[in-house]
């Protein structure tokens, strides 16, 4: 089955000339997404970051063609302005990786949990690469069906695997693992390390499918590149100390950021930001996507955390309203940020936004 997008050849070169350009630093203005999409999803109700549902929640053994088709006319009714891009990732749930080990998967309408498959002594548990694992190979066979079929219009995402400590805290609870920084932090250590390289060995498997895809990369969040990239993170960093998260996060950060070509940091929830002047640090992370989190201010009320982020060095991802845009690049100036704009537009309104967005920057975008 042909896909009909609404998307080019010439709209996939300036893709990928200006999300290169503002990786490397020389992009004069911010990147802004915005999307649209026909009817029967253009009701204002339906959630625009997630349509179709997740994938994990469509039948196991439902071929992966079947799987495409019941994706392609949401891919079909999508419209791309500014800097947005066909993409579709494989939503299988955060830190999918502990399926891949052996946790069990509960998937909900919304979102996936993991759980321990049986109690274990810390001291006992080993976390090692499986390549028979079912939740991998669904997957991997998905990933490659969706390159063949689709590679040559859409960037196929990398699923969201996880961060190290999230996927711990699938085998022992995130309770338990609090207790066991204190009690067995060396095997802690040990796990951590076990699992940077099986998540390192798995991104690989995944990179060396999409990359036979001429459309770049992309990781579960909303952000392209021509390279290795991904949204790296760690929910569990919530709750540590920066002593903690020096120790425990800090090292898989770092390999993981050495092996890719664009590494984005995913900050979410004031509680972590505790920790923004160690991530700042890290040569090799590129930036970092700010998300304030369920009932805290939105984004562009933060303004001097904003600002911290880009005086770092730091590229900016977020998702923002178009007043929450209109307002950071009045204040801040749109360079360096990369917002996707969480209300949809028609195209004379997504063009109107985006020229009263270059109206109020204070750096001209030429």
């Amino acid at each position: 089955m042909n896909l009909d997008l609404h998307f080019t050849e010439q709209d996939w070169q300036r893709i990928a000339r200006d999300w290169s350009a503002w990786w490397a630093g020389e992009l004069n203005r911010p990147l802004v997404m915005i999307e649209g999409f026909d009817a029967p999803w253009n009701d204002g109700v339906t959630d625009i970051h997630n349509l179709g549902g997740l994938v994990i929640n469509l039948p196991f053994d439902m071929p992966a063609d079947q799987v495409l088709d019941y994706y392609q006319p949401r891919l079909e009714a999508k419209h791309f302005y500014g800097d947005a891009f066909p993409r579709w990732k494989l939503t299988f749930g955060p830190g999918v990786v502990a399926g891949f080990l052996g946790a069990r998967v509960h998937p909900k309408p919304e979102t996936v949990w993991f759980e321990p498959p049986a109690p274990v002594a810390i001291q006992d548990l080993q976390l090692q690469y499986s390549a028979d694992n079912v939740w991998w190979q669904r997957i991997r066979d998905l990933t490659q069906r969706a390159v063949e079929r689709w590679g040559d219009q859409v960037c196929i995402a990398h699923t969201d695997l996880g961060g190290n400590c999230d996927i711990l805290a699938s085998f022992v609870t995130t309770q338990q693992l609090l207790f066991e920084l204190h009690d067995h932090p060396e095997h802690v250590a040990r796990l951590i390390n076990q699992i940077t390289q099986v998540w390192l060995r798995y991104y690989q498997a995944l990179y060396n499918i999409i990359r036979a895809s001429p459309r770049g990369t992309s990781p579960w969040a909303p952000i392209w590149s021509p390279g290795r990239c991904y949204m790296l993170q760690s929910d569990f960093a919530y709750m540590i100390s920066p002593a903690m998260f020096e120790r425990f996060i800090l090292p898989d950060l770092q390999a993981c950021c050495d092996t890719l070509d664009h590494a984005f940091y995913h900050l979410d929830g004031k509680g972590q930001i505790r920790h923004l002047d160690q991530l700042l640090a890290i040569k090799n992370l590129h930036g970092i996507q700010w998300i304030p989190g369920d009932g805290a201010p939105p984004p562009h009320e933060w303004l001097p955390l904003l600002k911290r982020i880009r005086d770092g060095g730091k590229l900016c991802q977020l998702f923002v309203s178009p007043e929450g845009a209109q307002t950071i690049v009045r204040e801040l100036g749109g360079r360096g940020f990369a917002f996707y704009i969480t209300q949809q537009m028609a195209a004379d309104e997504a063009n109107d936004f985006l020229r009263l967005l270059e109206a109020q920057d204070r750096t001209p975008w030429q």
